[in-house]
């Protein structure tokens, strides 16, 4: 068994591989050298959205380091590029020399119908989300805007040239903890499949069938273009982060999640 790892740069991505490293069979990891972890405000902001703005990134950064530490890449063969190389002969080099037995990616932008076609065995995405109904980017930020922060999670899907839209493979929902803000229920998201995938990828590698579910919908697309500096108001200000307590308190509708899931 051997797995190829495409993966961002951020904290949460070298956990990632970690969690994928413990199985034994990660043979290489490839990460796209992502955006600024905490980046600058844009221009023309309003001073208050601006702070808030800075506040956001400051604490998802403060979320990423105490559930994910500083961010060590596992003791596995770790190639860093530009996104200009991530559909380039680099990877596709990787892919024809390692010929995985399956491809994972979480955290890198769109892989082309040209890379995906050089992976033959499985070849499954990460995605920081609850497919159909949160596919898309900035995906564990829409669930708590929403005012429905259970549904924030995790979905494991077979990769195709449609975004977030193959098969899926497995899903969990972050642990709803008491006092947490919007980016410690992201980490927790991150981290139960971090738990969980080790498992998933054991049953692939036994020859256990692996159950897939196919979207009934399409459900919604979030395109980065919809996320504004604004939306922090509501986050911060109407809601002081707290989210996630208004939900346990019975504030806002309860509606659970359904998960299709690989092991129990």
């Amino acid at each position: 068994m051997k797995i190829v790892f495409l993966t961002g740069s951020h904290p949460r991505h070298k956990f990632i591989a970690r969690a994928i490293a413990s199985t034994g069979w990660l043979t290489t990891v490839v990460s796209e050298i992502r955006e600024a972890h905490v980046p600058e405000p844009p221009e023309g902001l309003d001073e208050k959205t601006a702070s808030l703005f800075r506040h956001h990134f400051d604490r998802r950064e403060q979320a990423e380091h105490a559930f994910f530490g500083a961010g060590e890449w596992p003791d596995t063969a770790v190639k860093s590029i530009d996104i200009s190389d991530l559909n380039g002969p680099v990877v596709h080099s990787i892919l024809k020399k390692e010929q995985p037995d399956l491809l994972l990616s979480y955290g890198c932008h769109k892989l082309s119908d040209e890379t995906l076609a050089l992976a033959k065995g499985e070849r499954w995405n990460i995605h920081g989300g609850l497919s159909p109904r949160y596919r898309g980017a900035i995906t564990h930020f829409w669930p708590s805007y929403m005012l429905e922060p259970q549904m924030t999670g995790m979905t494991i899907h077979d990769l195709t040239n449609q975004l977030d839209a193959g098969d899926v493979v497995h899903q969990c929902a972050a642990d709803l903890v008491r006092g947490d803000g919007l980016h410690e229920l992201a980490c927790r998201a991150v981290q139960k499949v971090g738990e969980e995938l080790p498992a998933v990828i054991q049953k692939l590698a036994s020859g256990q069938s692996i159950e897939k579910k196919a979207h009934k919908t399409t459900g919604k697309i979030w395109p980065s273009s919809d996320w504004r500096p604004e939306h922090l108001h509501l986050i911060y200000e109407t809601y002081q982060d707290r989210i996630v307590d208004k939900y346990l308190d019975g504030v806002f509708t309860q509606r659970a999640p359904n998960l299709h899931r690989q092991i129990d």
